[in-house]
């Protein structure tokens, strides 16, 4: 019951991210009926083009078996012949069954290649404790699935079965002329004969394999949605905890603003609202070309700008309008516009003449 509400939890479309975590642990949609069909219409084909030379091979060992046939072979043969026998045997076999083995594991690979695409992973062969659970082995052998793969494969032995039986019965009489007929053309006739046969089998189970691999897909998408947990908690992943975040831009604004405080006492003057805003503005006549804002607040951080101010004698001087237009337009770093420079410079050098400075 737990695992059955769980999947009817996962109301949610997989995200891609989690479509490619589960490609990476080797988790893809692919039918084995689909892989199946390419090898044996390989194999098939395979064998009707190339059975001239096949045959020719096989009568080529007949021909040298008979050929060292006697009651007293196993007085007469020698060593060396009878190392010649099996050497041609063995490059006869493997002439047939090595080409055959190669064609046929090629066109197996392109039958995962078409449905998955390239993968390589070690990630499968990882030992899983869950693998030897015989809980989830007995869940196992009743699952939807297993139920799906047993009624597939019945069907496929049905299918097999009466093709088989159709296409033999109505050739019966052809059948049965044929016995009439030599070695080699009885053996011809029934190697075509079983060509078609196969041909036909499988041309009927590519059906099976489509409707196994709609099904494949279906299982394996239904297998990664998600819920909306885990929708929540991949996003935090990908883009951090909001809280997290927020803690992190709290800090970043503290250290801001102390390094701004830090620059206060550095400060020529300080332009303030009077309480609601304060603007300190440093200027050093010989080292810059115009006033710069050196720090800017309001509020709270405006009155412990005026405190540093006065703690580190930097006079403060009120001008509203000044104060209420330069906020909004400036901010720490910036050197002062040059439509505030007249009012600026104005209050610089009345600054400095209180100090006894001249500019």
């Amino acid at each position: 019951m737990p695992e059955q509400d769980d999947q009817d939890s996962k109301t949610e479309a997989p995200t891609e991210k989690r479509r490619q975590e589960a490609r990476e642990e080797g988790n893809v949609c692919k039918s084995p009926e689909v892989s199946t069909i390419f090898v044996l219409l390989a194999g098939v084909v395979f064998l009707r083009f190339a059975f001239p030379y096949i045959y020719r091979d096989i009568l080529m060992a007949v021909d040298l078996a008979f050929a060292n046939l006697s009651p007293d072979i196993f007085r007469d043969i020698t060593f060396a012949k009878y190392q010649q026998i099996f050497t041609t045997m063995l490059r006869i076999a493997l002439g047939i069954i090595l080409p055959l083995a190669l064609f046929i594991a090629f066109w197996g690979i392109i039958g995962n290649l078409v449905q998955v695409g390239f993968l390589f992973t070690l990630k499968p062969l990882k030992p899983k404790l869950s693998k030897i659970n015989p809980i989830s082995g007995l869940k196992n052998l009743i699952s939807p699935k297993k139920i799906f793969d047993t009624a597939k494969n019945v069907l496929k032995l049905i299918i097999i079965g009466t093709v088989s039986y159709i296409i033999i019965r109505g050739r019966l009489e052809e059948i049965m002329g044929a016995l009439h007929e030599t070695t080699g053309s009885i053996v011809v006739y029934m190697l075509l004969l079983l060509f078609d046969v196969a041909i036909t089998i499988i041309i009927t189970l590519i059906v099976i394999a489509v409707v196994d691999y709609g099904y494949q897909r279906y299982e394996h998408y239904k297998k990664l949605k998600m819920t909306k947990q885990q929708i929540k908690d991949e996003h935090k992943q990908s883009d951090g905890d909001p809280q997290i975040k927020s803690r992190i831009r709290q800090l970043q604004r503290e250290a801001s603003r102390r390094r701004m405080m830090e620059n206060v006492p550095k400060a020529t003057v300080v332009v303030t609202n009077p309480t609601h805003l304060s603007i300190a503005i440093q200027y050093e006549q010989e080292t810059m070309d115009a006033p710069l804002i050196v720090a800017k607040g309001a509020d709270q951080i405006a009155l412990k700008i005026r405190e540093l101010a006065k703690e580190h004698n930097v006079p403060l001087y009120e001008d509203v309008p000044l104060a209420r237009a330069m906020y909004d337009k400036v901010e720490v770093g910036d050197m002062v516009p040059q439509e505030f420079f007249a009012a600026v410079a104005e209050i610089i050098a009345y600054v400095y003449k209180l100090q006894g400075k001249t500019m």
